[in-house]
């Protein structure tokens, strides 16, 4: 490390300050130290060999100092403290519209904690700073380099141990508004962060400046002075290092911070020397562009000659992408805690320096968004030969610092017509947004704004000033339009610019999705909603289009792609739709979708297997991956693997929380294969027959579990008796099912209901008895609270028993009827409430059924009976004539031949009718008659044996007595039938 020499340049500012600290302290301490250190730390940075070009993000003066110091000096290598691996990407800054960000993105890592992931990090780029003034100049000069220094992407979180940048980031974004958000939860890094790290010194400086917030006190003390024609290039660096000095040696001590501090300019300097010994480049042709808090560096390995070691540790294997995302100045104030407006004011200044100061600032060729410069640029040769000649490093160290700090402050004249104008505008704004502002109003914003300067001690008002007054005299006590008047002044100010990014900039997916939906004929590019109509009937081709915008609307966030009229679902497709697209809105969601693929269905194929197999899948996770499988991709391979995969969580899973969505799931699968198909799919079909053993096992102990809600039985029942026909046939046994419910043996009211439903299903509960349970409830008076949940449990069997509707409208009507209102209206809240909350979706199938019982008129009311209460008709029956034997079986079918006919042609039968005088056969003859029917059930049943002799049937007491076996096994098929 050098020495300051004690004579050196800066001797004389050395002893004012050593003399003003002993006056002010009384003898040698710490504030001799630090005022010494300052100076020390200015004079080692001037006299270092490669120039050090100290910034401070998004400031006016810096951008007007970098573009008049390149234009002198035209050095052949620039050094840029931005992250090294997003070099790339910076030529693509050339088809964008400022301001924009430089993304790095990570969406799988390793080598970092999950819980962290995603990994995203943006350096946004705006035309008033510093940083794009070198990047334009070394990228449409030839023969210049550009060479990111600073620590990678990957090194950022590397050396973030603790996750804090990951958390401030999400807690940035959380209630961010949609401007402020374009960066998501993105850690930002940025070129020259220069605040106070000391609270009680920004305390102070704001106090005493007779400001608000730390951009004011910048822009009134720094920018403005430093943003003079008078400042050059010598006393602005000085003033820069001595500010980046001061911050540095006032810092609290947070161990953490520093250190990370101290290793990026390790890690940065060692990148530049790497550089120079590597190309045998000359120090004095480069310039490093730095914030002025890294230029004041103390550590060994500072300067070109320096002598420490750093060693750099290697990147994880974490695989990141890299983009540009549209961004803004009220995301990069949110990004940085810098004030509302700052940015939007910092671009006003930028413009108004270059007509002060008539710098030509640097832009990229074929830049959106700026105006073409009208003075011809010269070849690069004749440039360099008429560039002014550099002063050496020694007379570049001379003492700017003193005249600077002794000079009193220039007293710019009142500009009234700028002031008057700024006056005219915001009342005029105000009025286009509800204010009843008037002449008077602009009148009293002027005097108002010169007024305030004067007690701040300025001779011109601020734009900040500006904004206070007109917030004063304009603003009253609500608001009557979506803007009040401090954001009034903000976009008058230049407003939320907002970046694009260029079409030949975005990533290979975004450009596929606007090449596929280039038919719509929208310039979807631009911000804001565009409504496109979709006719598939009369343009076919825009079927494409549809496809297109319902895999966009799966991906990106609500509002990118919303529609209007059409929808999708399993089995049906829309003829016409309507959409609101907003992509341009929501280009960044876009751009992030292009670094996890190529195109919109690698994507989403990708993001469903992520569903399915991701250690939070579910049964009914798994079946909605499924179904968006065959409904945005029309793939049977995928829906296939995802189908087993769903198979085997649910074998494995334990609860029934998920049992509502899986029957809902299971059944549009169903019914969308059953009439698309020929054949279900093996695994639909393994799933039925898995799922019917699975929930018969878990149908006791749910009916028991607190846990489980009756809405969640009531899915398993749905489950199993809507299933039931297809788990049959593929080999399921329904004595399960039995058993299950013999076994459970619910205490809640409404799963006592819902199990008494069951029994009625299967038959070991009629409904008579049910109807007297329910009877019994009304008439004990310590159940009759209760009996609302009670009824709760009816509306839910409908889900697994929908016939019987009638017998809930019968229970609801017979507590309406026979409750007296003292009990009636204090129950009849909850009885609502319970209803509405635990089974909403059903209550349109009770009332279909309600309205299809009781009369459809007032009137009619009064004599309505109800079905319930009606006696049963006796069957109608016809008296036999005396003498005439009654009609059964067989003897009827001659009676009623046409019949016969019919079903006899249906099955194919033309053997015609026996004759008359033929008495009927028996029972045992008919086994002569047809003996390969009787073959056919003896080799079903496993009977061996010959037919017995020709004789005298046998009765059928008597094949009884014979084949015991025989009738045992159809005594059984009768009693199960």
């Amino acid at each position: 490390m050098s020495v300051p020499q004690e004579n050196g340049a800066f001797a004389a500012l050395r002893g004012q300050l050593q003399d003003a600290a002993t006056a002010f302290a009384g003898g040698p301490d710490a504030l001799e130290g630090i005022l010494l250190g300052m100076v020390d730390d200015v004079d080692r940075a001037v006299r270092e060999p490669l120039e050090i070009f100290p910034v401070c993000h998004h400031s006016p003066a810096s951008a007007t100092a970098m573009a008049r110091r390149l234009r002198e000096k035209q050095p052949k290598v620039v050094y840029l403290e931005l992250c090294e691996d997003m070099a790339p990407l910076l030529t693509e800054l050339r088809n964008c519209r400022l301001p924009v960000a430089v993304q790095a993105f990570a969406g799988d890592v390793d080598g970092f904690p999950q819980d962290w992931a995603p990994l995203s990090v943006v350096a946004p780029i705006t035309e008033a700073s510093a940083e794009y003034q070198a990047i334009a100049y070394a990228l449409d000069t030839p023969g210049v380099e550009l060479v990111l220094v600073d620590r990678s992407a990957d090194h950022v979180f590397q050396w973030d141990t603790g996750g804090e940048q990951t958390e401030e980031a999400a807690a940035q974004d959380s209630d961010a508004p949609a401007e402020a958000a374009l960066h998501g939860e993105a850690v930002g890094v940025e070129l020259g962060d220069l605040r106070p790290r000391f609270a009680e010194l920004e305390e102070h400086l704001l106090r005493h400046g007779k400001v608000r917030h730390w951009s004011e006190w910048w822009h009134q003390y720094v920018e403005v002075p430093l943003g003079d024609s008078a400042a050059d290039h010598d006393t602005y660096r000085q003033v820069m290092f001595l500010i980046g000095s001061l911050f540095r040696r006032l810092a609290p001590g947070d161990g953490a911070r520093l250190r990370v501090d101290e290793d990026r300019e390790r890690y940065m300097w060692t990148r530049m020397r790497e550089h120079l010994s590597s190309t045998g480049t000359d120090p004095a042709d480069c310039l490093y562009v730095c914030g002025a808090f890294h230029a004041a560096s103390r550590v060994e390995e500072f300067g070109a000659h320096g002598t420490g070691t750093f060693a750099i540790s290697p990147r994880t294997a974490t695989t990141w992408q890299y983009g540009l995302i549209p961004s803004s100045h009220a995301a990069i104030e949110a990004q940085f805690g810098l004030a509302a407006g700052s940015v939007s004011i910092a671009s006003t200044e930028w413009a108004k320096s270059l007509k002060r100061t008539r710098v030509r600032p640097y832009r990229l060729a074929g830049q959106a968004g700026t105006k073409k410069s009208s003075a011809k640029k010269a070849p690069a040769a004749k440039a360099r030969g008429a560039q002014a000649v550099v002063p050496a490093p020694e007379s570049a160290a001379a003492d700017r610092l003193s005249g600077f700090l002794r000079r009193p402050p220039v007293l710019d004249g009142l500009d009234e017509a700028e002031l008057l104008g700024w006056s005219v505008d915001i009342v005029g704004a105000a009025r286009r947004n509800g204010y009843l502002a008037s002449t008077a109003d602009a009148i009293a914003v002027f005097e108002t704004s010169v007024l305030l300067a004067g007690m701040r001690d300025r001779a011109k008002p601020t734009p900040y000033d500006f904004q206070d007054a007109a917030v004063t005299c304009i603003e009253k006590d609500a608001v009557p339009g979506r803007r009040d008047v401090r954001r009034l002044v903000e976009i008058m100010m230049g407003g939320d610019r907002i970046g694009q990014v260029g079409y030949d900039a975005l990533p290979p997916l975004a450009r596929d999705v606007h090449d596929r939906l280039a038919p719509l004929g929208l310039k979807l590019q631009q911000r804001g909603v565009q409504r496109a109509l979709l006719d598939m009937a009369s343009r076919p081709e825009l079927r494409a289009c549809s496809d297109v915008l319902w895999m966009l609307r799966r991906l990106m966030p609500h509002g990118a792609a919303r529609p209007i009229m059409g929808e999708r679902r399993l089995g049906e497709r829309s003829i016409q739709e309507s959409w609101d697209l907003a992509l341009g809105t929501h280009q960044r969601a876009l751009i992030e979708l292009g670094y996890e693929g190529v195109s919109i269905e690698q994507v989403l194929e990708q993001r469903l297997r992520r569903d399915a197999y991701g250690p939070q899948a579910t049964t009914a996770t798994v079946l909605a991956a499924v179904e968006d499988a065959v409904l945005y991709l029309r793939s049977r391979r995928l829906a296939d693997e995802l189908g087993t995969q769903a198979l085997k969580l649910l074998a494995t899973e334990r609860s029934v929380d998920g049992a509502p969505e899986v029957l809902r799931r299971v059944r549009g699968l169903l019914a969308y294969y059953r009439t698309s198909e020929t054949v279900l799919p093996a695994w639909i079909k393994s799933f039925v027959k898995t799922g019917y053993a699975h929930y018969c096992t878990l149908l006791p102990v749910a009916f028991r579990d607190e846990d489980a809600t009756v809405g969640q039985v009531a899915a398993m029942l749905g489950f199993l008796f809507s299933m039931e026909s297809l788990a049959l046939s593929l080999g399921c046994d329904r004595a399960q099912l039995e058993l299950a419910v013999a076994q459970s043996h619910p205490e809640e009211p409404s799963k006592t209901a819902l199990l008494w439903a069951a029994q009625v299903q299967l038959g070991t509960l009629s409904r008579a008895e049910l109807r007297d349970r329910c009877d019994a409830l009304l008439d004990n008076p310590l159940v009759v609270p209760a009996y609302p949940r009670y009824l709760s449990g009816f509306v839910h069997a409908l889900e697994p028993v929908p016939g019987l509707a009638d017998v809930v409208v019968e229970a609801v009507s017979n507590a309406f009827g026979r409750l007296p209102d003292a009990v009636l209206l204090p129950w009849l809240p909850l009885l609502i409430t319970t209803l509405r909350s635990g089974a909403a979706e059903l209550a349109p199938l009770l009332i279909r059924e309600a309205s299809r019982i009781f009369p459809g008129r007032l009137a009619a009311l009064d004599e309505w009976i109800p079905p319930w209460r009606t006696p049963p008709a006796p069957p109608a029956t016809r008296r036999s004539l005396p003498g005439e034997p009654l009609r059964h079986g067989a003897a009827l079918l001659p009676v009623h031949p046409a019949t016969c006919d019919a079903v006899a042609e249906l099955l194919g039968c033309t053997e015609g009718w026996t004759q008359t005088d033929v008495p009927p056969a028996s029972g045992a003859g008919l086994l002569s008659v047809h003996p390969a029917a009787c073959d056919a059930v003896a080799e079903l049943l496993g009977c061996e044996g010959a037919w017995a002799a020709s004789g005298p049937a046998p009765s059928g007491a008597e094949l009884t007595t014979r084949h015991p076996a025989t009738a045992a096994v159809l005594e059984s098929l009768l009693t199960r039938s």
